[in-house]
């Protein structure tokens, strides 16, 4: 039977072909900073699929912003891991991203999550269900995940999300967080974000580019401290942005930090739910 094509997918799911393209890229520098042998496997096994991410409009800095988050998204979950051996983490919008792989510490109780159409590849072409190692299917919005996980291993929990928020508006993206926050008190949270700025300029580059995504920017923030707002309880332990980073790849337009429109346009932020 023929591999199933990857490009059968749509909306938000179809932008886990962009993210595996860019970390198999830099999987194979010889100066890499992050190794995802699954990226490189998969952009191997589905060259005709991946074709398509190359026409991208993402310049080599925009890549870099990518990994760089992936690569502080990932220290986030070793943090927490290092405080709480043998915790629990849940891993929403997983993708095909081997997350688990690069931050295993032999103890984590993980769980990935997806819509059903991404965990159906997973299970084809990375891993199944393995001891420590879970597969979810369903949305993040919805409350099913949620009996999936047992009582015991609710606590201590960390979320995190990355490249999959911003695709939703901010109302859902608060009912996400405080529902998390009233089932799973004490929990943390890790999350990327971008400016609201760079989501408009980011949505125009795609419409006007040949590559249209289906999916669409829709909820950005530069301040960490904005979502404790949100609700009580909800208080920032760690806040990133692309240019707090000493990265020498970064060093040709680190000038723009000093912008108020670019100083803080991506980040990754910590919290404590509760």
């Amino acid at each position: 039977m023929p591999d199933q094509p990857l490009l059968e997918l749509s909306g938000v799911p179809e932008t886990l072909l962009y993210t595996v393209y860019i970390r198999a890229i830099e999987s194979q520098r010889p100066d890499a900073l992050l190794k995802d042998d699954i990226a490189v496997s998969l952009v191997d096994r589905f060259k005709d699929d991946f074709a398509r991410a190359r026409n991208l409009p993402m310049d080599k800095d925009d890549q870099l912003g990518v990994i760089l988050r992936n690569r502080q998204v990932d220290r986030r979950v070793r943090d927490f891991l290092s405080r709480n051996p043998g915790a629990t983490v849940l891993h929403f919008g997983c993708g095909l991203d081997g997350r688990f792989e690069r931050v295993d510490d032999g103890k984590v109780e993980w769980y990935d999550l997806d819509l059903p159409e991404v965990i159906e590849l997973r299970l084809k072409y990375i891993h199944g269900k393995e001891g420590r190692y879970h597969l979810l299917s369903g949305s993040i919005f919805e409350n099913t995940w949620m009996d999936a996980i047992p009582a015991q291993k609710r606590s201590p929990i960390l979320f995190a999300s990355e490249g999959v928020l911003v695709y939703f508006p901010e109302e859902q993206v608060k009912s996400l967080v405080l529902n998390l926050r009233n089932h799973f008190p004490g929990a943390e949270l890790v999350i990327d974000t971008q400016s609201k700025y760079i989501v408009t300029m980011n949505n125009l580059r795609f419409k006007l580019s040949r590559f249209k995504p289906s999916a669409r920017f829709q909820w950005g923030f530069s301040r960490g401290k904005d979502i404790e707002s949100w609700g009580a309880g909800i208080r920032l332990l760690h806040g990133w942005h692309i240019f707090d980073e000493s990265e020498p790849r970064l060093n040709h337009i680190r000038w723009m930090r000093h912008i108020p429109l670019f100083t803080n346009v991506m980040g990754v932020f910590h919290y404590s739910l509760g």
